[in-house]
């Protein structure tokens, strides 16, 4: 609903991240008043214009600094809060353990209580991740299984996730929690990700590094759906509506690294081959995982607009684009 997002005071932590760099844009265009939190400003590499920048507040600052947060929270009057901020890539927080924890749980109960500490904010959307289940035998995952991550990621999330419900359990704060499957789409400059370097080796004719051994099974999930996944979920939210409750945001269409990379390569014109090493070096990941979205379909009445072939005809369009330049 364009109309409902018209001059509402939004902050989004982690704007310049890819889901948050969407989000951000979606929500300018619809006339919110946006102020976006980042540990960067202004990044070369965003989907933002620069008419979408003019027409936010940007703030350079950490999560991890709750008398900021209280600052921004006061100060723009927000009054819907998206938390995407975090350490995101599952190698990074394997390499820097604390700092994962520090971003991803502590910057989660900082949001948390800097709005509980602010009454004018109506909506709150957390960010988890399907990560946060860990690993179970039964599949696709429900909303209602253990959230018991193994390795540093996983638990962060697992974490992040309890403590979101704590607040909503003890403080009635009007929150909802995302566990998404793997979003990809335009504009994902972290090549350490499977579609994004894919499309880059494809444009750039050079091989792509496979790190687990290609039978690896994801759900993957196109960037807009989520966005709208997201919105949806705030639009509820003040409306009183689910509060409390978390969502899986999935497309339902699992797929192992081999059968995606296979997809990929039918996206791009003839001539071009996506050539690729199996490297077998993936450590602490979980093999098989994906989602139920069941209950975002009934409740939210949300559906992904896009199968997996046709979100990644659109993506490898603008990558094949993106390196032309």
């Amino acid at each position: 609903m364009a109309g409902f997002w018209k001059d509402k005071r939004v902050l989004i932590t982690g704007y310049e991240g890819f889901l948050g760099s969407h989000l951000a844009a979606d929500l300018v265009s619809k006339g919110a008043a946006v102020t976006g939190l980042d540990i960067l400003t202004h990044r070369k590499e965003t989907i933002l214009s620069a008419d979408d920048y003019k027409m936010m507040k940007v703030v350079r600052g950490s999560v991890e600094d709750l008398k900021l947060l209280l600052k921004i929270l006061k100060q723009n009057r927000i009054e819907s809060v998206f938390h995407l901020a975090a350490t995101s890539i599952v190698g990074e927080a394997l390499g820097l353990p604390l700092k994962a924890f520090s971003t991803n749980i502590e910057g989660t109960w900082n949001i948390l209580e800097a709005c509980r500490r602010t009454p004018q904010v109506r909506s709150v959307v957390i960010a988890s991740s399907d990560k946060a289940y860990g690993s179970h035998k039964k599949l696709p995952y429900l909303e209602g299984e253990p959230l018991c991550g193994d390795h540093p990621y996983d638990v962060s999330k697992s974490c992040a996730d309890l403590l979101a419900n704590a607040y909503f359990h003890t403080y009635g704060l009007p929150l909802a929690i995302t566990r998404c499957g793997n979003i990809y789409g335009p504009g994902d400059f972290n090549f350490s990700r499977l579609i994004p370097d894919a499309m880059r080796c494809l444009a750039l004719k050079k091989t792509l590094q496979v790190r687990s051994d290609g039978e690896f099974i994801r759900d993957y999930v196109y960037v807009a759906d989520i966005v709208r996944g997201y919105t949806r979920i705030a639009e509820c939210l003040e409306k009183g509506r689910f509060t409390g409750e978390a969502f899986n945001l999935s497309n339902e269409e699992p797929v192992s690294v081999k059968g995606l990379l296979t997809m990929i390569e039918k996206t791009v014109p003839e001539g071009r081959f996506l050539r690729y090493k199996i490297k077998n070096a993936v450590k602490y990941e979980i093999k098989k995982q994906f989602l139920c979205s069941r209950k975002a379909r009934k409740l939210l009445r949300w559906q992904p607009d896009d199968s997996l072939a046709s979100g990644l005809k659109k993506t490898a369009a603008w990558y094949l684009n993106y390196f032309k330049k």
